[in-house]
């Protein structure tokens, strides 16, 4: 039975590269057809609905390559910070939190921006201002660094004789005292003192984080960290509950977390979590290692050293997390056992290394369609670009981050230098390579908006407020490709592509409606577009 058509706007299916006039029927989860308008009138039966598009935007539902869906569901549950953005608003949140949760052991959340703070660093004096009466624990919004107050780091029992662990920083005050911020691992000296996330509380925020990816017309993800961390819930029981429940409505891939302080010792808990890890809508096939840290703290691993405030160069040129000689070996048999590789790759020689893993395994264990994908790739060198093509990986680019802001322009271009600046995001070179793109947003690091991710895509400039100049434009996509590396892309790294992805008869009605046609106005105005129904096997599941 035909259940839904839409009618009065055009239809990018993802099969060519411009919309097409068209209607379309849904029936029983799936597209019927898509076809003219009075055809696809004309199957209309009784009870069918009929959705006027009004001169929108039918497409495929977007998909999310790199997200954390459960971790941002709970901090909007927490003390959400995200929604601020200076000293006065986080402290008014902050505070305002603290008062509503008076029985909270401890102050728990984050979502804030480190170019808000000079150098990117808030102390723990400021903090104890609003918070002096309780441990508070707050990570920036990439999730590379924490503010803590003084009460968090003297209960953690950090004090200027702690040494900072080798995979973190300690920001420190004149003395040696702990100023407040702590850059990666160093993070887990206090996080691991947090009370985590109980079972009720990660179910929660799941399912608030993907309510709110269907308002954004989101439809499907790779949750990018799927194990446990210190301060966070390990939500594989998590998205298992929700398969089983029925409450876990998008399509998922579940990539699990690679322990760095661990080694090859892993891998047959990755393979036994992997054989229990599938049920209903959810598949936890995918590794994620994570190799290095972001270049706003200087922990993400470059090939020459980052430079100081006076432009001379310094002693460090970042952090490998996983040493490159077991990171040869592991991916050689994860890739062998046929997991899917997601690796957290920013930096030049982080790309580097993870490319090298691949080639050695493809050299080892042959060629394969496991779709391994590199995320971030903030600074790739351009020996590089064609190296993505040549050992089948798959560029996950995050492209909101694409785009001069004060992040970019106070704490990033002038710590990398002139040379390797113009080296960053480099989707353009990525694709006339040959390389696949998938896109993501790493929400809760940034919006999960994939309009917004689209429109810097296009245009190399932030989505709100004046554009300004565009940032490196020769490295721009086409909308076209922009919204397919954000559906089709995404739905092939997650092999879904034979089901999802694009509109056709056939395949899923995983579909969104956007209140206009971005190919019919201006490319500036993209991020303007809204989402003002989303749809999952045909069920209607967000309305603006």
């Amino acid at each position: 039975m035909v259940e839904t058509i839409f009618l009065g706007g055009r239809v990018f299916t993802g099969t060519a590269d411009a919309p097409i006039e068209a209607a379309v029927a849904v029936g029983d989860g799936r597209v019927l057809r898509v076809g003219d308008q009075e055809s696809v009138r004309a199957m209309a039966a009784e009870g069918t609905e009929v959705v006027d598009l009004a001169g929108g935007l039918l497409m495929a539902g977007f998909q999310d390559a790199h997200v954390h869906p459960a971790f941002g569901g709970g901090q909007m549950l927490r003390c959400d910070l995200s929604a601020e953005h200076d000293v006065e608003g986080y402290l008014a949140a902050i505070s305002a939190y603290a008062a509503a949760h008076p029985d909270a052991a401890w102050i728990h959340g984050g979502g804030w921006s480190m170019d808000v703070f000079p150098g990117g660093t808030p102390a723990r004096r400021l903090l104890d201002t609003v918070v002096p009466d309780r441990p508070a624990l707050l990570t920036n919004r990439d999730g590379h660094g924490a503010w803590a107050n003084t009460l968090a780091l003297h209960l953690a029992g950090l004090d200027r004789d702690t040494p900072d662990p080798v995979d973190g920083r300690i920001e420190r005050e004149p003395d040696g005292t702990p100023q407040g911020t702590l850059h990666e691992g160093a993070m887990t000296l206090v996080s691991r003192h947090v009370p985590v996330a109980d079972a009720e509380e990660a179910y929660a925020g799941l399912l608030a984080g993907q309510s709110h990816l269907f308002s954004m017309g989101v439809t499907g993800w790779q949750d990018a960290m799927v194990g446990a961390l210190p301060g966070r819930p390990d939500i594989y029981e998590t998205y298992l509950r929700a398969a089983q429940e029925g409450t876990l409505l998008a399509r998922v891939v579940g990539a699990l977390w690679w322990d760095r302080e661990r080694g090859l010792e892993q891998i047959p808990e990755l393979v036994e979590r992997r054989r229990n890890g599938r049920s209903g809508r959810f598949a936890a096939t995918t590794v994620k290692i994570m190799q290095d840290g972001v270049a706003e703290n200087f922990t993400a691993a470059m090939l020459e050293p980052y430079l100081d405030a006076c432009g001379c160069a310094t002693a460090n040129s970042g952090i490998s997390f996983v040493e490159p000689g077991l990171l040869r070996q592991a991916v050689g048999e994860l890739d062998r056992l046929g997991f899917q590789i997601h690796f957290h790759a920013l930096g030049d020689r982080a790309v580097r290394e993870a490319l090298d893993a691949l080639a050695a395994a493809r050299a080892a264990n042959g060629g394969n369609d496991h779709r391994h994908h590199l995320a971030h790739l903030q600074v790739v060198h351009p020996a590089d670009i064609p190296r993505f093509a040549q050992v089948g990986a798959a560029a996950n680019i995050q492209p909101l981050w694409a785009a001069h802001e004060p992040q970019m322009d106070e704490l990033t271009i002038p710590f990398l230098g002139a040379e390797r600046a113009v080296r960053q995001y480099p989707f353009g070179d990525l694709l006339r390579a040959g390389a696949r793109l998938v896109a993501g947003s790493d929400w809760s690091v940034s919006s999960p908006n994939p309009l917004w991710g689209v429109h810097v895509a296009v245009n190399r400039t932030a989505p709100e407020g004046e554009p300004g100049a565009p940032f490196l434009p020769e490295q721009a996509l086409t909308l076209a490709q922009a919204l397919t590396a954000y559906t089709a892309g995404s739905a092939w790294i997650n092999h879904l592509e034979d089901v999802t992805g694009t509109v056709e008869a056939g395949k899923y009605a995983d579909l969104v409606v956007l209140d206009r046609d971005p190919f019919a106005g201006p490319p500036e105005a993209i991020g303007t577009t809204r989402v003002v129904r989303t749809y999952v096997e045909g069920r209607l599941v967000f309305q603006d």
